[in-house]
């Protein structure tokens, strides 16, 4: 039986909530590629001014 005792002390491993604070690390939600948004060609993840040149609103033409 010392399998199910093992068996049982990972499943309550598992289980343990963290209390910790979850504001303090970045999630994927807070970057644009947590969105969809890709980086464009050369830039680190930024919106470069490509990006910004290229989003006109529709009653600009385009």
């Amino acid at each position: 039986m010392p399998d199910e005792r093992e068996a049982q002390a990972k499943a309550r491993a598992k289980a343990r909530l963290i209390f910790g604070d979850p504001l303090d690390q970045q999630s994927r939600d807070d970057t644009d590629t947590g969105w969809g948004d890709r980086p464009g060609a050369g830039e680190s993840g930024g919106r470069g001014l490509d990006w910004y040149l290229s989003q006109r609103p529709p009653h600009h033409g385009g």
